[in-house]
């Protein structure tokens, strides 16, 4: 190849490399905050959104409430790792920001939010008492809770922050809406004191409820490759983990009853679920409203006060990030969340190795890089075999050659031809496949589990590498990657059919582009093992090639 040449394909590649980072920087998907992440909801929130839908409908329990407009202030309530917004009419949550994980890490002053009712998106968590006596079912629409403050916080050296809310009703029975919140936790308990100081008896049911709208995944946007799940789940007696799509939920409506379990809305990263009681018997649903919003959600069975008794009714909420200790300790199964899809029996062993080398190395990259490491050694022979096979693909290439220019388009001569050299040369043609197929559920699962991992979110690696849950900003690990697969390729052999040669050489810049946009822990990944496999592979090759085939169990 001629100097000029030469010069003209590198000014090429990186003309096309600037054009490509130019473009991202202008079209390129972004990690986008919400709209509310900017302006906290302190003044009024979208009226629009506390419809007479949102109570579960049960004729043998009373009518629904009335059309209720949404308050014009909220209940401030901040912890160490939950900033709540709470609406007095009804009780609601309707805001929920998580100050320990940012929405971009490069605006680390502002929070993630989870939960808003704003006009671009609608998910909160709501909650109530229906049934005959229920306040949240009376004609006069959702009851206005009173409280002692406008805003609460959980002060320095205290564990715990209760929020009473309080509402009386026309026949004089005292409600208590009750949050208690503890430091560094996103479990928040709800409750319900219900003093029955009438002369009447009282009856009604406690329920809670998701609700969300159809609006896509604020965290997707901030990785290409695989899409998360964004849905509703159930979890019962009957099945642990039952993904129910916003598809479903607008076809027809779901009913399960259970012991024990819990209702949820899952996104990339994060979780908001409701626990009930798990020893009462619950009843689980689904539906949409009028507006087109999808709640998932239950309610727990009648309770009847006679005059002067008193009860408490409560579950516990959830809201958080995907962290599996936290789910765990949070309800049964609730670790589900994190789902690492059908290879979960692989990825969830190869996130503990990941997450104990992260805490003897204190960096999420260079735990992916041991990971990687640890990996190949455990796959060394099986991928030795495959090398082996393709080193001797290699050294008998030449004889494959001759022997295409002997045969020519006689296919069949061609074949019988093919199958003697490698009797001969005690060669198996498919050696080198097996091997790597044996692996594939590895990869994939490893891939699934980087790809899920909350604890990846943000999380920074080293120089320019600030968010190992995205994409290189430069491209440099994607270029690098693709180079990395151009050396394995001259170390393989060449396909004896043309066309064959020719698309597996493309195969490296179709790679390059579609890691372009793939996070960077995953890019990482690929980069570390192409090269544990350049290594071996050479070793093995050059060993062969040098006739010491005896050695290398050729």
């Amino acid at each position: 190849m001629d100097v000029k040449r030469l010069f003209l394909i590198i000014s090429l590649a990186l003309v096309s490399y600037l054009m490509v980072v130019q473009w991202n920087k202008d079209y390129g998907p972004q990690a986008q905050a919400p709209v509310v992440q900017n302006t906290l909801p302190s003044s009024a929130p979208s009226a629009t959104n506390s419809g007479s839908d949102d109570i579960p409908q049960n004729s043998a329990r009373g009518d629904l409430a009335a059309n209720s407009e949404a308050s014009t202030s909220l209940i401030e309530v901040r912890t160490d790792v939950l900033d709540l917004r709470i609406d007095p009419k009804g009780g609601d949550i309707v805001y929920a920001a998580l100050p320990q994980h940012t929405a971009r890490v490069d605006t680390p002053e502002i929070p993630f939010v989870l939960l808003e009712r704003s006009k671009s998106r609608t998910y909160v968590a709501q909650s109530g008492l229906a049934g005959v006596n229920g306040p949240d079912a009376s004609r006069n629409g959702r009851p206005l809770f009173s409280t002692e403050q406008a805003s609460y916080e959980l002060t320095e050296g205290a564990d715990s922050l209760q929020v009473d809310l309080n509402f009386v009703q026309e026949s004089g029975v005292q409600i208590t809406k009750r949050f208690t919140l503890q430091r560094d936790s996103y479990d928040i308990r709800v409750e319900y004191l219900i003093n029955n100081a009438s002369s009447e008896v009282w009856s009604g049911y406690h329920f809670a409820q998701l609700k969300r709208d159809n609006s896509p995944d604020p965290t997707q946007a901030e990785g290409m490759g695989m899409v998360s799940y964004l849905g509703a789940a159930i979890s019962s007696q009957a099945e642990k983990y039952e993904k129910i799509t916003f598809q479903d939920i607008q076809e027809k409506d779901v009913k399960r009853e259970s012991v024990g379990g819990w209702v949820a809305m899952i996104q990339h990263y994060f979780v908001s679920a409701w626990i009930p009681d798990q020893n009462v018997k619950q009843e689980y649903s689904t539906r949409s409203t009028s507006r087109g919003d999808n709640i998932v959600g239950f309610s727990s069975p009648e309770t009847v006060l006679q005059p002067g008794e008193q009860v408490t009714l409560g579950s516990n909420l959830y809201v958080g990030p995907k962290v599996q200790e936290r789910l765990e300790a949070a309800a049964t199964n609730l670790e589900l969340t994190v789902d690492f899809g059908w290879l979960w029996f692989i990825a969830q062993p190869l996130f503990w190795m990941l997450d104990i080398l992260h805490g003897f190395l204190g960096n999420w990259g260079w735990a992916i890089i041991i990971l990687t490491v640890m990996i190949k050694a455990a796959f060394f022979h099986l991928s030795a075999s495959a090398y082996r096979s393709m080193a001797n693909m290699r050294r008998v290439g030449p004889e494959l050659q001759r022997m295409k220019e002997k045969y020519g388009d006689d296919r069949q001569k061609m074949s019988q031809a093919m199958m003697e050299l490698y009797k001969k040369e005690k060669i198996n043609p498919i050696g080198g496949c097996l091997p790597i197929l044996i692996q594939m559920p590895v990869f994939i699962a490893l891939y699934w589990m980087l790809m899920e991992s909350v604890e990846l979110r943000h999380a920074p690696f080293m120089l320019w590498i600030t968010d190992l849950s995205v994409k290189d900003p430069y491209f440099v690990l994607p270029i690098i990657m693709g180079a990395s697969m151009f050396i394995q390729q001259l170390l393989n052999p060449t396909p004896p059919d043309p066309m064959q040669a020719k698309l597996m050489k493309m195969l490296p810049v179709v790679f390059t582009v579609f890691f372009l946009w793939f996070p960077a822990g995953l890019v990482l990944y690929w980069v570390v093992n192409n090269v544990l496999s350049i290594a071996q592979q050479y070793v093995i090759t050059k060993r062969i090639e040098a006739g010491d085939g005896n050695k290398a169990k050729a």
